[in-house]
């Protein structure tokens, strides 16, 4: 135990209102995303949106917040952490607010673009702000809190999204966000101090409009894919933009003073193998949720709130694994449950894939997305442990900000790639119907070609599952490890 002088509790009772405050935002963030996956469709039934609408409602948001979180980071050091942290709730809720006036599709998209951009201005740097508020020997307690928060905000998300969908209307999806968000604004613009601004640094412009185009070109080629075909001149221009951009942001963040990709973190093979794990397991996980719901929905024909119902065994395994794992972080080395967490989750996938069919009793899936569950949050409290101790000192900020772009990154291309896959099984006819819930009511032919698909799409998932599971078993920590005594508080964290 430490001892805590007067100075000490003066100062932690303003580093536990700051972590209720941050925290606040990261529940914010994850129940907007995790509502709108399990009501999907509900809106595009509103709005009779194509399947190329349907997938970017989900990917834009998606998309524009993994392009632009190193970015406000870096912004945040020129005009002050506070004030584009603040900046971002009132972003978020105004764009929310609009998002349930939608008068099409496509504004709803944009809205969705600007409710990115606040959450990013929001998730860059709240824990920094955290890092700024609490001792360094304290911090690990508040970091456990606001990530822990994430897990409830993922277990009250699809219940509460489909519980929303069917009794109020879709617009309340978004709509629940307003008072939250101003509840969040109010309260941070109370307690949280102003941060002194950290030395002017270059943002690095040409990086964050790489990899943003890049992602992009990538995003539509996968989104088109399943629609389309592989040889669609769609697909072909994506895919050959993305492999000329690629070598492109290789050469720019290796030139740029403070890259968006700091490719140095790829230095040895623990960092290289444990990001890509992160990267596979971040894939693997994502869409699970968005699958398993249009499942339900689609060819099960359940409402939207029984669907949500029916994902919570994947939070609740998370929420369970998570401190678990934290108390056998201490007898169990993070390399071993890593490794562990990874194979968990590649056999929760490998029994949905072996069990996709209309008829297969709940227990069975339920014990597959709990058991994908228990990996995720197995392999999430390893993975970081170990890197993080693993990290020279004074890098654990640029770390922080990599991993949560590598792992969004993982996030896009886990929602394009496994959408694209399910409904590739389907004809173009009948597709639509597939987002919108209502394919279980054409006819058995129909719903067992969407079966095919989510064979399909389990079995990709499946086999990045595995890929990660190698890669976490490659990433060993070596014998000799002198900077192992991690740099836990960083002011430069993202």
């Amino acid at each position: 135990m430490v001892a805590v002088t007067p100075q000490d509790g003066t100062r932690m009772r303003y580093a536990w209102r700051v972590c209720a405050v941050t925290s606040l935002g990261l529940v914010l963030i994850g129940i907007a995303g995790s509502t709108l996956n399990v009501a999907l469709p509900a809106v595009v039934r509103h709005f009779r949106a194509d399947a190329l609408e349907s997938g970017w409602i989900l990917l834009s948001f998606l998309l524009v917040n993994t392009a632009s979180l190193v970015l406000f980071g870096r912004v945040a050091d020129l005009l002050g952490r506070r004030e584009v942290y603040l900046a971002g709730f009132a972003l978020f809720t105004v764009a929310s607010l609009l998002a349930g006036l939608s008068p099409g599709v496509w504004f709803l998209i944009a809205m969705r673009v600007l409710q990115a951009i606040g959450a990013a201005m929001i998730l860059a740097n709240g824990t920094v702000i955290i890092t700024d508020a609490f001792p360094p020997e304290r911090l690990s307690q508040g970091m456990g809190v606001y990530i822990g928060t994430l897990s409830v905000a993922q277990l009250a998300g699809p219940t509460l999204g489909g519980l929303i969908a069917e009794t109020a209307g879709w617009q309340w999806i978004f709509w629940v966000n307003v008072p939250a968000g101003l509840l969040a604004l109010g309260v941070g613009a109370a307690i949280l101090r102003k941060m002194p601004r950290r030395p002017k640094e270059p943002v690095d412009a040409l990086g964050n409009v790489l990899v943003f185009a890049a992602l992009s070109a990538l995003l539509l080629a996968l989104s088109t894919a399943g629609s389309s075909g592989p040889a669609s001149p769609v697909v072909l221009a994506g895919a050959g933009l993305f492999v000329v951009l690629v070598p492109l942001i290789v050469l720019a963040e290796r030139r740029a003073p403070n890259p968006v990709l700091d490719l140095r973190l790829f230095g040895g093979r623990l960092l290289t193998c444990a990001n890509l794990a992160s990267f596979c397991n971040a894939l693997a996980r994502s869409a699970l949720i968005l699958v398993v719901a249009l499942y339900f929905q689609a060819a099960r024909g359940v409402d939207a709130f029984t669907a949500g119902l029916s994902v919570l065994p994947v939070p609740v395994g998370i929420g369970l694994a998570s401190p678990i794992v934290g108390l056998l972080g201490q007898r169990i080395s993070p390399y071993a449950l890593s490794i562990g967490g990874a194979v968990m989750s590649a056999a929760g996938l490998g029994t949905l894939m072996l069990t996709a069919d209309p008829g297969t009793p709940y227990w069975v899936i339920g014990i597959g997305l709990f058991v994908a569950g228990c990996g995720s949050g197995t392999f999430l409290t390893g993975n970081t442990t170990q890197v993080m101790r693993a990290l020279p000192a004074g890098s654990l900020g640029v770390v922080n900000g990599f991993r949560v772009m590598v792992m969004n990154v993982g996030i896009v291309i886990s929602v394009g790639l496994s959408l694209s896959v399910l409904t590739a099984s389907v004809g173009p006819q009948v597709r639509a119907q597939v987002y919108a819930g209502t394919l279980s009511t054409l006819s058995p032919v129909a719903v067992g070609r969407l079966m095919d698909g989510f064979q399909r799409a389990y079995a990709v998932l499946f086999g990045v599952a595995l890929l990660g599971a190698v890669l976490a078993a490659l990433a060993r920590q070596p014998q000799s490890t002198p900077q192992s005594a991690p740099a836990r508080r960083d002011s430069t964290s993202r």
